[in-house]
């Protein structure tokens, strides 16, 4: 899970631990995601669009080089989503604030994924 902001990263741990996902890493920015991604390889990553350093954008792009089949969910205000075509290469953009239940739908494959 990758957030700038460190009240994000608490309620993300919170609520992937709340669906019973076990959290392998913590990062504020792309440096520090990208080397946990490569220790734990981890099968999904929730990365906040707000960043402490590198952007959102090239962290999606460089986790999926790293594990091809990594499920992305992408974090963003709705006050300030991401451009309207395209959604920084991530499985899921889902839109703060959102409801516990839209988390936990997100955490979910779609059918045919």
């Amino acid at each position: 899970m990758v957030a700038g902001d460190e009240e994000t990263r608490v309620l993300l741990r919170g609520l992937l631990r709340l669906h019973h996902f076990r959290v392998d890493g913590e990062a504020e920015g792309a440096v520090q995601a990208l080397e946990l991604l490569r220790n734990h390889r981890p099968t999904l990553l929730v990365v906040d669009i707000n960043l402490a350093e590198g952007s959102a954008n090239a962290l999606l792009a460089q986790a999926r080089s790293l594990v091809p089949s990594l499920r992305t969910i992408l974090v963003a205000p709705a006050s300030r989503p991401p451009p309207a075509n395209g959604n920084l290469g991530a499985d899921v953009t889902l839109l703060r604030p959102f409801r516990i239940r839209q988390f936990a739908e997100a955490l979910v494959p779609a059918a045919g994924h």
